[in-house]
């Protein structure tokens, strides 16, 4: 279902999978029949942990897809990280200059690609969701694609922003949910429409958060709402 030439992407994929297996995660993915099979969509992602991306990316390969994710332009710029970006097809996101990669992530939509967004734009370290960037919404208007709310949980446990990343815990429960798509036309209210995608991502994310499998009650990594003791929300 890939539209551009994929050299990288599958012995990545076969490392992430090897990596998941070392650190004997707990995987639980619900929602992908919201995926399409084919053309474009964007997933708009809440952002917990530095492992988000490939956490997500692995919920998405049962559909046969891979996701470009818009990532910041630090990434492409480390020698390491860089070249297997950019094998993968992942977009750049230069803070200084969004036009560009707002182009980038339009023009690989129109070619029926899935984008993935992290519309908080950074790491949320109360582990609620922060206010949202419009650009997931404008770039579901620009390009006629759905926006598929996307939540994950439990990625925070094992490697997050200020705190000691752990990778020898074992057995981690490590949820992601796809949300109903929603469909906004060229007409649609951005203002509105960042509204509804945020009351999806929020509503989502407490069904995930109830029905996770380990107790929230005292953990760092759990939000003061639930009586965990991470960093309480600023702009909540």
């Amino acid at each position: 279902m890939c539209h551009v030439a994929d050299f990288v992407y599958p012995p990545v994929v076969i490392a992430i999978k090897s990596f998941w297996k070392f650190l004997d995660l707990r995987f639980s993915f619900s929602g992908e029949e919201n995926i399409p099979q084919e053309g474009g969509a964007i997933l708009a992602i809440n952002h917990i942990g530095y492992l988000d991306f490939a956490i997500v990316g692995t919920a998405v390969l049962p559909r046969k897809r891979y996701v470009r994710f818009m990532a910041k332009k630090e990434i492409f710029d480390n020698k390491l990280a860089g070249p297997l970006m950019r094998g993968m097809h992942h977009i750049s996101v230069d803070r200084a200059n969004g036009s560009a990669s707002f182009v980038a992530a339009l023009r690989a939509l129109r070619k029926g690609e899935i984008v993935g967004i992290f519309p908080e734009g950074t790491i949320s370290t109360s582990f609620e969701i922060k206010g949202l960037k419009s650009g997931a919404v404008r770039l579901a208007m620009g390009a006629g694609v759905p926006v598929i709310p996307t939540i994950v949980w439990g990625s925070q446990r094992v490697w997050t922003k200020g705190v000691k990343k752990d990778l020898l815990r074992k057995s981690v429960p490590i949820t992601v949910a796809f949300s109903e798509p929603l469909f906004f036309s060229k007409e649609s209210d951005v203002d509105a429409g960042e509204a509804q995608l945020r009351n999806a991502l929020l509503t989502s994310l407490h069904k995930v958060q109830d029905e996770y499998p380990d107790s929230h009650q005292g953990q760092r990594w759990a939000p003061v709402r639930l009586g965990g003791t991470a960093p309480a929300p600023l702009n909540l």
